[in-house]
């Protein structure tokens, strides 16, 4: 179900609006403009994900909830910025995934195999980050606000948890 809604459902929706003309270019949507209705669709899914799994008798465990607001959050920012500047999208998921990795960590930090996580996922982010960059897809201004956005959510949102 998560596949679908955050992943299957977006992709599928983002081809048809470029096969029907309704966005023109290619599907790495280069231009800020083709973003909104790609980006507005995506936050639809993601919120219809979380409605889905975290309400009535079969909702599912807290923490993939609380994932899900945050993604629904972040697709749904990025939406807004894209609406007058080009952010990185990739770079708000990587910062993202750090971010949640660094909270886990914390929370444990016993536990080394989520710091082994953690590390990874910065390389990770770190080659991404790079290949976006390579590509000339995003200026560094670009990919380093997708990033600060994913990760500033993220520990925002564990800190509202926290703090509640």
């Amino acid at each position: 179900m998560v596949a679908l809604f955050t992943f299957v459902l977006p992709s599928v929706g983002t081809a048809v609006l470029l096969w029907t003309g309704v966005i023109r270019g290619s599907i790495e949507l280069r231009e800020r403009q083709q973003r909104p209705l790609p980006l507005l669709l995506a936050t639809l899914c993601f919120g219809a994900a979380n409605v889905l799994l975290t309400s009535g008798p079969n909702a599912i465990d807290a923490l993939l909830g609380h994932m899900l607001v945050g993604m629904t959050l972040a697709v749904g920012l990025t939406l807004a910025v894209s609406l007058r500047w080009k952010i990185s999208a990739h770079g708000v998921g990587v910062g993202g995934a750090v971010g949640l990795l660094a909270v886990l960590y914390v929370r444990d930090a016993s536990n080394m195999s989520t710091l082994g996580w953690l590390l990874l996922s910065i390389l990770l982010a770190g080659a991404v980050l790079s290949a976006r960059l390579a590509l000339n897809a995003h200026t560094p201004a670009q990919v380093w606000a997708g990033f600060a956005l994913g990760a500033g959510l993220v520990l925002g949102l564990s800190i509202g948890l926290t703090v509640a």
